[in-house]
């Protein structure tokens, strides 16, 4: 049941810190506030409401008891008189009826209470309206053939008090909410502001505005983050220049022994020997390849109909076919994106006589769909074939170049950017690749 309720509460609440807190903040005070009301509407305002329209019922009822007295017919002094001490309006109105058409809120406090303390007196001979009129009531009673119609004054049966207590219980509590909406906002702004530059250095971004701020815990956070950051880009950074000097180091001496090849007399044996060299150079760019696929490359914005198009237009257009909606537009490093696309695509081709690339568009992302009509591969393999150098060699040929990092630096390149890559059962008995890119 608790592990139920959980779930419900997860569905309910907020997602985010800055809401989540200013529930814990005004939860009580509108809670508080609620509950002090209920308790003086109910002890305070309903019995001084109630007592009030029981002395008025009692005062109306005195003009009607000495109206229909043979001793007290002197209708001009009853009037001037109850005009003068209780501020009452009243008028006589021979040969006419009381209004059937009722005008009382059923739900209002002050029409039920005037209706509860009337109707054991009056039965049903008497008619109010409480709307008409803004500051009045209009009170009519029948008597024979006769109408007496009373004006009086609201606050004689509604305290003028509450307004004024329903004022200033919630403008205190509305000041008070808004001064921690302010406190929150600001104490929340230093927790997004890092999550954000996580997020972006996640992506391969650059982080160069994190300053610490906000709560001692929140400042030896980011500043522990800024110093993980620091490592991990002079970690990166290290790399590059390693691999940059091995690439230096390695390709110097592949130069020569292409020289010393060239200048051979047996060709026979040269020309497979170069063979070989120039596979060495491709597996060693490869490698430099899929090493710099996080590069320091700024985000911009990226026409992928466009990018398709470029990638597709290098191979023979009656080997593909392109299916497009609509342009697309995602924020990212164009040259990277340009690069896993095209691992992908050159996959396919590699494999398959024809392949079938279309673009998408979904809520929030868009999708590439690169399907090929090659011999395809076992589901168990899926996920192999996105670690590096990992190649299939049963169905998909042992006669292809590679080193089997091509996937992998297209998984590398879309997961940096926040996007996803799968691996499915083409329709043409191939392999289909799924991309998924946000906007």
């Amino acid at each position: 049941m608790s592990y139920g309720l959980n779930r419900i509460l997860k569905k309910i609440l907020p997602k985010r810190l800055f809401y989540r807190a200013l529930i814990i903040v005004a939860a009580p005070v509108i809670l508080m506030q609620i509950t002090i009301s209920i308790v003086f509407f109910d002890s305070i305002w309903i019995k001084a409401n109630k007592g009030m329209t029981r002395s008025l019922v009692s005062e109306v009822k005195t003009l009607f008891d000495a109206y229909k007295s043979e001793e007290t017919r002197d209708i001009q002094f009853l009037t001037n008189l109850y005009k003068k001490n209780f501020d009452f309006v009243i008028n006589i109105k021979d040969g006419e009826k009381i209004p059937k058409k009722k005008s009382d809120r059923r739900f209002s406090p002050m029409d039920r209470s005037l209706r509860r303390e009337m109707k054991p007196i009056f039965g049903n001979s008497y008619w109010f309206d409480t709307v008409t009129y803004i500051d009045l009531v209009d009170l009519r009673i029948q008597s024979n053939q006769e109408v007496i119609q009373i004006f009086f004054p609201k606050s004689k049966i509604a305290p003028s008090s509450v307004r004024i207590f329903v004022l200033w219980i919630t403008f205190p509590s509305i000041i008070l909410i808004l001064i921690a909406i302010l406190f929150l906002r600001n104490q929340t702004r230093p927790i997004i502001k890092l999550s954000k530059a996580a997020e972006r250095f996640g992506r391969g971004e650059k982080v160069e505005d994190l300053r610490p701020s906000g709560a001692l815990e929140i400042r030896k956070a980011t500043l522990e983050f800024d110093r993980m950051m620091k490592r991990i880009n002079k970690h990166l950074s290290q790399r590059s220049e390693m691999l940059s000097g091995i690439s230096h180091d390695l390709r110097t001496p592949l130069t020569r022994l292409k020289l010393q090849l060239a200048m051979m007399e047996k060709k026979d044996t040269a020309k497979k020997m170069a063979n070989d060299i120039d596979e060495m150079e491709k597996m060693l760019n490869d490698y430099l390849q899929y090493a710099k696929s996080q590069s320091e490359e700024d985000y911009i914005n990226i026409n992928v109909n466009n990018t398709l198009i470029d990638i597709l237009g290098n191979y023979d257009s009656s080997k593909y076919e392109f299916k497009k909606t609509e342009i697309i537009n995602i924020q990212g490093r164009k040259n990277l994106i340009r690069r896993s696309i095209s691992n992908v695509i050159e996959n396919a081709f590699s494999y398959g006589d024809k392949i079938y690339v279309e673009l998408k568009k979904s809520l929030s992302n868009a999708i590439i769909i690169v399907e090929d009509n090659g011999p395809g591969i076992s589901k168990k393999e899926y996920e192999n074939v996105f670690k590096p150098f990992y190649r299939v060699d049963k169905s998909r040929g042992l006669n292809k170049s590679g080193v089997g990092l091509g996937l992998s630096i297209a998984q590398d390149i879309i997961k940096s950017h926040g996007g996803n890559i799968s691996l499915s059962e083409s329709k043409h008995k191939g392999l289909m690749v799924k991309i998924s890119l946000p906007f």
